[in-house]
């Protein structure tokens, strides 16, 4: 039965429950204790030692029903009716024909089984590859050798011969029916998620611009897991270093009582700064979409991040970290774009206000992150200001949603403003704004 919790976990995986190796002991260790009589009692262990969430619980109970729920050929097939039409002597050299003449529910639903993994149909991972993999099934049942026989008892022309043949054949329609309710329940539990992991892939890698509406949910998604995974990274490795290096000198020094005895032991302080982050976001219509998923992923990160105060600007600026801490992202970013976006951009007076009322909020700890096109419609861009912010800051990277080639044509003072960054790159898609993020963060979690 290891096979059996093993190909289940393989499902649970597929289903986007993560299952650790230490994980997976758990729930052999668990099938162990609790054994298979039970269903009830296996599933609620297994549950409890593998879900980790209220979503994780769902999807388990659903996986779990279709795991191991057998609805294969538990209705009568056509083959169980008048056993005496058949001569036992047709059929001798075809196991799958008496198999299906004899209507042994229990056996043929084995068969399948096995059958299914000779086959590899736990490997499909697209609705169109559902009857090339029955096929394959069937196929290892012995459907061929079967079909052979169908063919030669209809040109025997006999009427026992045809009366067979008419038998059989209605078995094989039967069989087929069952074998592809068998692999669409195997497309449900492997491969449900498939198309999803595959469009997720897709949009890591799809300008933000490109996003459509109908995508933000998933994309929300993706920003979510990717920020989870930078935080635990960090997490672990501020967990790590926080203890510090051993103190021989005073650990001796301090054990001199002792003899020598090491009964108290002296650690290096090592000070961990978590970072403290002001990002600036342009809200015109050209950046809206990037400004969305930047703020999403930085909010998503609160366990390592100290600090973080958003501002958004079209021309003026104003602080929005209030609407997004009292809201949901997603409620909180149409409310921003209303309040000031998809207004002519003016990164002068945008500039000028976080001088006048927010400059207090830059120190030597804190890293500024710019996000927008650096398009200033021909308004006075305020390098002195830059300038000032560059200096007074631990580090000033700029995220400009166009391609490099595209900077400083027009009315872009992109060139100019980029003199006074320590890093300008272009951030196009969520890809590239999580491996930027993961740069700035490094520069507060040195290992």
């Amino acid at each position: 039965m290891q096979r059996t919790i093993g190909r289940f976990l393989r499902a649970l995986r597929a289903s986007e429950i993560p299952i650790s190796p230490a994980e997976a002991i758990d729930a052999h260790t668990t099938v162990d204790m609790v054994g298979y009589a039970d269903r009830t009692l296996l599933k609620d262990a297994l549950c409890a030692a593998l879900a980790k969430s209220a979503d994780e619980v769902e999807r388990f109970d659903d996986c779990f029903e279709m795991f191991f729920t057998r609805e294969e050929f538990r209705g009568d097939g056509d083959s169980s009716d008048d056993k005496d039409i058949i001569d036992p002597a047709l059929i001798a050299d075809n196991p799958l024909a008496r198999l299906l003449e004899e209507g042994d529910e229990s056996a043929l639903a084995q068969a399948i089984e096995q059958a299914a993994n000779q086959a590899g149909v736990a490997k499909i991972r697209f609705a169109t590859q559902r009857n090339l993999f029955t096929r394959r099934m069937l196929d290892q049942m012995g459907l061929r050798d079967m079909e052979r026989l169908i063919a030669r008892l209809t040109r025997a022309q006999t009427a026992g011969g045809t009366a067979a043949a008419q038998r059989l054949e209605a078995a094989r329609e039967y069989l087929f029916d069952q074998a592809r309710q068998y692999t669409t329940r195997q497309f449900e539990l492997y491969a449900r998620f498939a198309g999803e992991q595959l469009r997720a892939e897709f949009l890591v890698k799809t300008s933000l611009s490109a996003v459509e509406q109908r995508d933000f949910q998933r994309m929300h998604r993706i920003v979510r897991r990717m920020a989870h995974k930078l935080a635990t990274r960090y997490n672990r490795r501020r967990k790590q270093s926080r203890r510090g290096v051993l103190d021989v000198r005073r650990t001796l020094r301090r054990n001199m009582a002792h003899d020598g005895i090491l009964f108290e032991t002296v650690w290096k302080q090592t000070k961990i700064e978590r970072p403290k982050i002001v990002v600036i976001c342009d809200v015109s219509q050209s950046v809206a979409a990037a400004a969305r998923f930047l703020l999403l992923f930085l909010y998503s990160l609160n366990e390592v991040i100290a600090s973080l105060r958003a501002f958004a600007f079209s021309s003026n600026l104003i602080e929005i970290s209030d609407i997004l801490e009292s809201r949901p992202v997603e409620q909180a970013i149409p409310e921003i774009l209303e309040k000031i976006g998809f207004r002519p951009t003016d990164y002068g007076q945008a500039l000028a206000d976080f001088d006048e009322q927010f400059l207090d909020s830059v120190d030597r700890r804190t890293t500024i992150i710019m996000l927008g096109d650096g398009r200033t419609n021909n308004t006075d861009p305020r390098i002195d200001l830059m300038r000032q912010l560059h200096d007074r800051a631990k580090s000033f990277i700029w995220l400009n949603p166009e391609p490099e080639p595209f900077w400083g044509t027009g009315d872009s003072e992109m060139l100019r403003y980029r003199t006074f960054c320590h890093v300008a790159k272009t951030c196009s898609t969520v890809q590239d704004l999580e491996n930027i993020i993961d740069d700035v963060l490094k520069t507060y979690f040195r290992a």
